[in-house]
């Protein structure tokens, strides 16, 4: 990497400071322009980086952005990606890749046509957790892996959310919005998965609105907001998932990883870091060492990742991967609505280890 990777952000929501404080410390990229749907906010921030403010469609075509940095609704996702995509641009996006299948197909499918490079968040697990937990299995710790849970409970956004409805709609419910950290961490610890079964539940057909200008409010529930599933992944292993918006709490770890000769606890995956915890067959529970991993990463790690070409030319938090992670969640609505089990259409390529290291690139001064 000669130069950084120059970035162009579309969306300039909550989730873009975060990206934003990332990219402050990051040698491997640098913000060139942004743009958003109300140009006073482009404007803002630009203002405040010392960037350019564009349209979309400038942004886009810009010569002086290598990468357009997605950061709106899932519904634009796939549109913006293909604008970027057909203008010779490298694209990365927040998760899901796209709203649908068949967009997140076209999206790939263009990508690899065109030779750019497509990536998605979520990129947590390229910090110390995860992939810590990842190369205490590659070196045999816990001997051959024969199973995996995977526990996501929350009583439901609308308690702390001032304006939920989307968590509820078609596109939203427990699995779609929080199961991208859950089976990417998966995808990335035991491989692609190559069919599902399982079944859901919706307890309530409206929720009440908790906090914010419209507290009090009701509003429609039009998703399932409980989802369990045992996903057989073509390692062989079996993990099972649940995923809930209509639970109060839970004791289970976020992910475990059972082997023949041991066991391995593996912390949040909506978090970078964290304690891994290994019970070896006839030891005791004790912490690993952070083995592998960046060391302090945030969001946009992915991205960096990418420009530093260690994992190759699409990086780890690949298009790819984002397109088999909701082939999984999307076969696991369609096994809870037929009650049978489907079989997963796409796979992909565990994507190798991230040696210890503080960041992609080196950080800045």
């Amino acid at each position: 990497m000669d130069q950084p990777l120059r970035i162009g952000i579309v969306g300039l929501g909550a989730i873009s400071g975060a990206y934003l404080s990332t990219f402050e410390r990051l040698d491997a990229v640098r913000v060139t322009a942004v743009a958003d749907a109300l140009p006073g906010r482009a404007e803002a921030v630009a203002a405040d980086l010392g960037v350019r403010a564009l349209t979309v469609d400038e942004l886009v075509a810009d010569p002086e952005v290598d990468l357009v940095l997605n950061l709106t609704i899932p519904a634009a996702h796939a549109e913006i990606a293909l604008k970027a995509i057909a203008a010779g641009k490298a694209t990365y996006g927040e998760k899901p890749l796209a709203a649908t299948m068949a967009d997140a197909r076209a999206m790939v499918d263009a990508a690899h046509a065109a030779g750019v490079a497509l990536g998605c968040a979520p990129d947590t697990v390229l910090g110390t957790g995860v992939q810590t937990a990842r190369r205490a299995i590659d070196d045999g710790l816990i001997g051959r892996p024969v199973a995996a849970t995977a526990t996501m409970v929350t009583p439901g956004h609308e308690r702390w959310h001032p304006n939920p409805d989307f968590y509820y709609q078609p596109g939203g419910g427990p699995l779609l919005d929080m199961g991208p950290y859950y089976v990417t961490a998966l995808v990335n610890l035991l491989g692609p998965v190559e069919s599902v079964v399982g079944d859901a539940s919706r307890t309530r057909e409206t929720r009440v609105i908790g906090s914010g200008a419209r507290a009090g409010e009701t509003i429609a529930v039009d998703v399932a907001t409980h989802v369990t599933g045992v996903l057989r992944h073509r390692s062989g292993a079996l993990s099972t998932l649940v995923m809930s918006f209509d639970a109060v709490a839970t004791r289970a770890s976020n992910i475990e990883v059972h082997g023949e000769a041991g066991s391995l606890v593996v912390p949040d995956p909506n978090g970078f870091a964290g304690d891994v915890r290994l019970h070896a067959l006839d030891g005791e529970w004790v912490t690993l060492e952070p083995s592998a991993g960046y060391v302090d990463a945030a969001r946009g790690y992915g991205i960096a990742d990418l420009a530093a070409g260690g994992a190759g030319p699409v990086g780890r938090a690949s298009g790819d991967i984002a397109l088999h992670v909701l082939d999984v969640m999307t076969s696991l609505l369609r096994a809870a609505d037929e009650h049978a089990p489907v079989t997963v259409a796409s796979t992909c390529e565990r994507p190798p280890v991230v040696p210890l290291s503080t960041a992609p690139g080196g950080l800045r001064d």
